[in-house]
């Protein structure tokens, strides 16, 4: 019978030869590799010569304390001039009462919001609310000493809700702190007293606070309603007087 493929080798082995050429042409690809045009990569050379070429152009810049000398470019003892405008001066005073009532609501959310809700009306359950309040409308060194203490038994309601308890809040309160959050209560959830509890009258609750005969515990209605039903002592700020938010120095009169 006649070979159907009669020009191939028997002596040749398939494998071998498969592998040969498979090596011939991956070392081809190697050392002809085709790049695209305009992405042929950068040649050391010419790396070397930018690099030689900036160190050459920095040189003759800072030579003589030119560019880069610190004495030249920046002037001892200056200081920039105010805007003709007034723009950059500071933040904008505003009244008293506005600014005291900003603070207040950063420590109102830190401290009382969970219990007593955004709205100031508590849960009618467990959390009496502020709104309408007498407790805290009232003398402000009753409110204080609440306050910074905590309240054991009924509120001001006469109502004592869910465990009776009001933990103390007054842990690393500074009297910046307390006279807002009064401020804020006093005058927010419908609540109107129009007044401010100072920084001075806040400090004032604090050294009160640090004498009572039971320090450390909470207060009981009993104690406030005969004890501490009168404002703290302070000198009043008026509410409409302009002042530094930041501050809270009094704003210098307009020129």
């Amino acid at each position: 019978m006649k070979d159907s493929n009669p020009d191939l080798d028997d002596s040749i082995n398939v494998s071998e030869a498969h592998g040969h050429i498979v090596r011939e042409a991956a070392a081809t690809v190697r050392e002809k590799r085709i790049a695209d045009n305009g992405r042929e990569p950068v040649s050391l050379g010419v790396v070397v010569a930018c690099g030689v070429a900036t160190l050459f152009a920095g040189g003759i810049l800072s030579a003589g304390g030119g560019l880069f000398n610190y004495s030249s470019t920046f002037r001892e003892n200056y200081v920039r001039a105010a805007p003709k405008d007034g723009e950059g001066s500071g933040p904008a005073p505003k009244s008293a009462l506005e600014v005291f009532i900003a603070k207040g609501a950063k420590q109102y959310t830190a401290k009382c919001n969970g219990c007593h809700g955004a709205d100031g009306r508590g849960d009618g359950a467990n959390y009496p609310p502020l709104a309408g309040s007498k407790r805290v409308t009232g003398p402000s060194e009753a409110l204080s000493l609440v306050i910074l203490n905590g309240m054991q038994g009924p509120a001001s309601d006469g109502k004592t809700y869910g465990a009776g308890v009001m933990p103390a809040q007054g842990a690393g309160m500074s009297p910046e702190d307390l006279a807002g959050l009064m401020t804020y209560v006093r005058n927010s959830f419908g609540n109107s007293t129009g007044d401010i509890t100072t920084p001075e009258m806040a400090k004032a609750a604090i050294e009160l606070s640090a004498k009572r005969e039971n320090a450390g515990q909470a207060c009981t209605s009993s104690e406030v309603e005969s004890k501490n039903q009168k404002p703290l002592p302070g000198e009043p700020l008026d509410p409409k007087m302009m002042i530094d938010p930041i501050t809270f120095a009094p704003a210098p009169a307009a020129p």
